[in-house]
């Protein structure tokens, strides 16, 4: 995975975008910004960052993922092994369904996965900088390198979806007592179930996570 550094980009999921689109991109690529002033989150809601905050989005085509990964899913999927990486510096950091990454009851990251053409734009926020808001944060994180180093090369040698939802299901059990927003709606995951290719079960409806775009 070829890494790509900026000192400032209004977005790295929106430059990735752009290049897609403009059909620059032929090959596995990461954009990482020091400093990002028009993130993209869940929602398509402003993802606010501080300086020293991990931000980057890359691309990766379609056919080099697991084979018995339901494409619908592939925000979990992602989330999950920031997740695992996470997870060195700070035990009690989890995977709210489908992809923001919590540390306790606070958020500290979050994942948007979309898909365009024959590929993938992922873009990955991870709070490291002490913050002073609702958010929590890494902060034993202080090479960001590394960590990008270790997500990159676990997605390399990444599990199929099956080994890594049934780590997933076990953790999603712990989620209960949150809500998620569906169709602008706050919804309470009490009584909703996690199905086998990631989908949510709320009141028979499935809910799915991957944006598509044209």
């Amino acid at each position: 995975m070829e890494i790509v550094y900026f000192d400032r980009l209004d977005s790295t999921q929106k430059y990735l975008v752009n290049l897609v689109r403009e059909g620059k991109v032929d090959k596995e690529i990461a954009v990482v910004a020091k400093e990002q002033y028009s993130g993209v989150g869940s929602r398509n809601n402003a993802w606010i960052t501080n300086s020293g905050d991990l931000t980057f989005s890359f691309v990766v085509k379609r056919d080099s993922l697991p084979k018995d990964l339901p494409i619908s899913s592939a925000s979990i999927f992602f989330a999950f092994l920031m997740k695992e990486v996470l997870h060195e510096y700070d035990k009690n950091c989890w995977l709210k369904w489908p992809n923001d990454i919590y540390i306790k009851n606070k958020k500290a990251g979050g994942v948007v996965t979309q898909i365009l053409k024959q590929f993938l734009i992922v873009g990955i926020g991870v709070n490291i900088a002490q913050r002073d808001d609702k958010f929590a944060n890494f902060k034993k994180i202080k090479n960001v390198k590394k960590v990008l180093n270790s997500y990159f090369m676990l997605l390399k040698n990444a599990p199929n979806w099956q080994e890594t939802f049934s780590k997933y299901r076990v953790e999603f059990e712990k989620q209960k007592s949150f809500s998620v927003h569906i169709k602008g709606k706050k919804t309470t995951l009490e009584n909703a179930k996690l199905c086998d290719d990631g989908a949510l079960l709320v009141e028979n409806e499935r809910i799915y996570s991957l944006r598509w775009m044209k």
